[in-house]
């Protein structure tokens, strides 16, 4: 899949595009839905199919402060939109100048002018330009105009999820976005997150040294550093994976862990952290960058009398973790 970021660094050679439009934070149920039609549309006209997105989130630029958890990294969604069938990845800069652009003004510059489309397709509810004054009806008006189709794509639902507020009766319609995902992982609801991702939550990272401990005790972690505004789970105990990627961000190996998100409160630890312990794996991992993918929550962060009721608690960890992976 071709990538670029910033307009003027568009391919020269890329011809008329069949564009679909969005953060795809997550690239969930949802947004796979509306990929695949992007991408169905591209090759019935035998087109790219190109993706266009934006760093940083918009809302971080019109409303400083409210930059939104991140459910996927760049290079997490580059690989998860090229499995997608996506030919071509282009990402914006959102900057103040480029949100105060009229939504005519972005049809013509971006669309139009640098990336050919020949086909736009995008959300129902998707809004384009500043204060978000453009819909698909004017998107299709500017189609007309400029000699492109545009196909407005509903909602997907995962029909039912748990009420997490608490205060319903119970199992609510809902319809996928990326906020309701956030909400689930900051809950530290992995099974709803994962039925509206169409797969576990991941956390991408860089493999830093931590305190050792865990070595000390006779569990060794991979301490994970993730990006700024990454989307970590409740504080618990997990039963997951990490995934060993290479320096373009692809996965190449997968490996059983039990998961511990939180400050090591039985040492009183202040710093929240992410650390996987790899089952029946042995080797040095400073310095990977790795995923870490989260299947179900075992038990909320404790804090223990002493190390002897901590080293209980994690062997049990590591047995339900064993269970809950299918793992001898």
């Amino acid at each position: 899949m071709l990538r670029w970021r910033g307009l003027e660094a568009t391919p020269a050679d890329l011809g008329r595009t069949v564009v679909t439009i969005g953060m795809y934070d997550g690239v969930h149920r949802g947004h796979q839905h509306l990929i695949r039609t992007a991408v169905g549309r591209a090759r019935s006209l035998r087109r790219p199919a190109l993706l266009l997105t934006f760093d940083p989130h918009p809302s971080e630029v019109v409303r400083p402060g409210s930059h939104p958890a991140i459910l996927t990294s760049a290079d997490r969604k580059a690989e998860l939109v090229a499995e997608l069938g996506v030919d071509a990845m282009c990402v914006l800069p959102f900057t103040q100048e480029f949100s105060r652009l009229s939504p005519g003004e972005f049809t013509h510059s971006v669309l139009v002018e640098h990336l050919h489309c020949a086909q736009v397709v995008v959300g129902r509810n998707f809004t384009y330009g500043h204060k978000a004054a453009g819909n698909v009806e004017t998107l299709t008006a500017e189609g007309r105009r400029f000699g492109f189709g545009v196909e407005g794509v509903d909602l997907t639902s995962v029909g039912s999820a748990p009420d997490l507020s608490g205060d319903g009766p119970g199992a609510v319609p809902v319809t996928i976005s990326s906020t309701y995902i956030r909400a689930c992982v900051a809950a530290g609801d992995m099974a709803s997150a994962a039925l509206a991702l169409g797969r576990p939550h991941r956390v991408d990272g860089v493999v830093v040294r931590g305190d050792r401990r865990g070595r000390e005790l006779g569990y060794p972690t991979a301490n994970v550093e993730s990006a700024p505004f990454t989307a970590v789970p409740a504080d618990g105990v997990y039963a997951g994976a990490l995934v060993l990627r290479d320096l373009s961000g692809a996965s190449r190996s997968r490996h059983p862990a039990a998961i511990s998100v939180g400050s090591n409160p039985t040492f009183a630890g202040s710093r929240r952290t992410v650390e996987a312990h790899l089952l029946d794996f042995d080797g040095d991992l400073y310095g990977e960058h790795v995923g870490v993918e989260f299947v179900e929550r075992l038990r909320p962060m404790l804090t223990f009398a002493g190390v002897p009721e901590l080293l209980e608690a994690m062997a049990e960890d590591v047995s339900r973790t064993r269970a809950v992976l299918g793992v001898e």
